[in-house]
């Protein structure tokens, strides 16, 4: 049975607080490892990420097979199911009309001392995507990942992705291929960050690193930035549903799952102001568990890390789910907008009953790399900015350095900045 809170308890705040400090993931401690890996393939290049896949991966790799080939990306597109392309289709033709709105202006004005003020957006040069792979890897996430690295101008995007025994989702491939990727290369852990952050022989670096990974890619993402831009460290998958006692309780159900499924260590939560409802709900997770084929782990998921949280009234779920702040929240009531326009901590919120969280996962539009771990209270999801940069922009001339100079100069006195202060000084008219 998942966690049951109620907010009329006289223990809820401490029992809630529990609830927040909960530890999902295990303290894997890799970084030694990691370490060592990154050192080697700085140290070697090619000769260590072939060795490594070899270990890692069991299958052998040359300077002529690392890169996958056009040849075998066609290949693969036909090797998929016409229906299931044409739907990839549909999903990466609303991902980049979603995030081509996502694009900023750039800023241009003269101000009053009569300096040039503003700033210009561009795009980082080289994107790396890094791709969970075998036979169970997601094309969806593909998309998502290179989709707003294409609309925001990014020239060279480059995907890696493991192929464990030599075994390749073709989805993968094609996904990537409508996505825009420029490069793919067969190879992933810790040995494929250290490639895309600090070149190889075959593998020119880049200048940002996205995409999840096992622990071992979340170590090497954290040891390399700085050298690149990373996007964030994922952890396991969350839902905050908020739904009142006129919904399908077999519905709602279903969205619990839908996260339930991904991994054990993902977390389904359950507010509602109707304590019967969220029974039926409970009964019906019970019922869909008995056909669905990732029961198992989602079965140990719902126990382990779900919960229920009866409340008086749907406002009063507002507070509890900006501390949550989880990475998902579906809001399945009628009045479902003006809900959702009182949450500050959410990743992305799915408004109406008819909006399930796995429209987003697919082709809604908007991207489903979301901060996790309660980190929506500061972060975002990911999207066209993180493949940009801006660069502000200063102009003037005599006039507008005579308006402003003394200032300055007065400051940079004021901090002992003495050569600061000249090179304003010696170029006004004294």
């Amino acid at each position: 049975m998942p966690l049951q809170l109620d907010t009329t308890s006289p223990n809820f705040e401490q029992e809630f607080t529990g609830l927040l400090k909960q530890k999902r993931e295990q303290d894997t401690d890799v970084n030694d490892i990691v370490f060592e890996i990154i050192a080697d393939v700085k140290l070697r290049g090619d000769q260590a990420l072939f060795e490594l896949t070899e270990k890692f991966d069991r299958f052998v790799l040359s300077a002529e097979t690392v890169r996958i080939s056009a040849e075998e990306i066609q290949a693969a597109r036909y090797a998929c199911e016409a229906e299931t392309l044409s739907a990839l289709g549909l999903a990466a033709t609303r991902i980049m009309d979603f995030h081509a709105r996502q694009k900023p202006e750039d800023l241009d004005y003269i101000d009053n001392a009569g300096l040039r003020l503003g700033y210009k957006w561009t795009a980082v040069q080289n994107a790396g995507l890094y791709v969970p792979g075998g036979t169970a890897a997601y094309p969806s996430s593909v998309l998502m990942n290179a989709i707003p690295a294409k609309m925001a101008g990014v020239e060279r995007i480059v995907m890696v992705v493991p192929t464990p025994d030599g075994l390749m989702n073709p989805l993968v491939l094609a996904a990537a291929d409508i996505a825009g990727v420029t490069e793919i290369y067969r190879l992933g852990g810790a040995q494929a960050v250290a490639a895309l952050a600090y070149g190889t022989e075959s593998i020119k670096p880049v200048d940002k690193i996205v995409g999840p990974g096992n622990a071992f890619v979340a170590a090497a993402k954290r040891q390399v930035f700085g050298t690149v831009g990373i996007d964030m460290i994922a952890g396991p998958s969350e839902i905050l549903i908020l739904a009142d006692g006129l919904n399908d309780p077999a519905w709602i159900a279903a969205d619990i799952l839908s996260q339930a499924e991904h991994d054990a260590a993902a977390q389904s939560i359950l507010i509602t102001d109707d304590a019967e409802f969220a029974d039926r709900v409970i009964d019906s997770v019970e019922g869909h568990l008995k056909t669905l084929p990732r029961a198992v782990t989602a079965r140990k998921s719902w126990q382990d890390f779900g919960a229920v949280i009866t409340v008086q009234t749907l406002f009063e779920a507002i507070p509890l789910i900006d501390r949550i702040a989880p990475e998902h929240l579906e809001i399945a009531t009628n009045n479902a907008r003006k809900l959702g326009e009182l949450v500050h901590n959410a990743g992305a919120i799915f408004m109406g009953r008819f909006v399930p969280e796995a429209l987003g996962d697919y082709l809604a539009g908007p991207n489903h790399v979301l901060p996790t771990a309660r980190s929506a209270r500061f972060s975002s999801g990911l999207g066209v900015l993180d493949f940009m940069k801006r660069t502000s922009m200063v102009e003037g001339d005599a006039a507008s350095i005579n308006a402003v100079g003394p200032q300055v100069v007065t400051l940079a006195n004021a901090e002992g900045l003495a050569a600061h202060g000249l090179s304003v000084s010696i170029r006004m008219n004294k």
